[in-house]
């Protein structure tokens, strides 16, 4: 029986330190998930929108204005419609749609290295699309943008450990570092993305229509 832990604990000293991360992360999301769904009364008409806006970032997400040669695209404000769902409805709600779109994201254009890159490019940086959530209760005509950058923010930072982790080759002759090569890529990518979305973001007509749907959110 000794001998077993000591083998058990000598396995666990080969697990490297971002693979203990993800696992918190991931740990942490399912806490929130349950946490704040247990909160949230759904009914018909959030099913439905929530439906809709997945459907819209999914089809968005094809509008490519440019794609980035080793993964990665600029797109017609395709993260926008699941961010304004989260924002309207809440963080619970909204990181449930958000992770929803990440399984649809894999579907679509999924770069497969290793099970953690997975995870960290995928349910997890899209699932803090939902984080715009946080903003919702402001009532202030700059909330949704911030909530729009600091969502975009996370989904960033999510990119760009993967790429320090796993993509580290690719900034070898680039005169950059992994940590600096990463995070020029992805602010070229889903930066460029997320400004494009907060710039939306403050459009007058996007931000009734945010208003219209809380406020039917809350007759209902």
């Amino acid at each position: 029986m000794k001998q077993f832990f000591i083998e058990l604990v000598d396995n666990f000293s080969y697990i490297r330190w971002p693979i203990y991360l993800t696992l918190a992360l991931l740990i942490v999301l399912g806490v929130a998930l349950l946490t704040l769904s247990t909160k949230v009364k759904w009914n018909a008409r959030m099913l439905a929108v929530g439906a809709i806006c997945i459907a819209l970032s999914f089809v968005l997400s094809y509008v490519r204005l440019y794609h980035m040669p080793q993964g990665g695209s600029i797109t017609l404000c395709s993260m926008l419609p699941v961010m304004m769902f989260a924002f309207a409805y809440g963080i619970g709600p909204g990181l449930i749609c958000a992770l929803a779109y990440s399984f649809l994201q894999m579907f679509q254009d999924m770069y497969f290295l290793n099970v953690w890159q997975v995870l960290l490019d995928y349910p997890l940086a899209f699932s803090a699309l939902g984080l715009t959530g946080l903003f919702s209760k402001n009532k202030a005509s700059w909330s949704f943008p911030v909530g729009v950058i600091v969502a975009s923010a996370v989904r960033i930072a999510m990119h760009v450990f993967s790429g320090v982790v796993f993509f580290a080759e690719y900034a070898e002759g680039s005169g950059h570092g992994p940590l600096v090569y990463s995070l020029i890529y992805n602010l070229s990518s889903v930066g460029v993305d997320g400004l494009i979305c907060a710039v939306v973001a403050f459009i007058p007509g996007v931000q009734h229509m945010l208003k219209r749907t809380m406020l039917s959110n809350k007759a209902a």
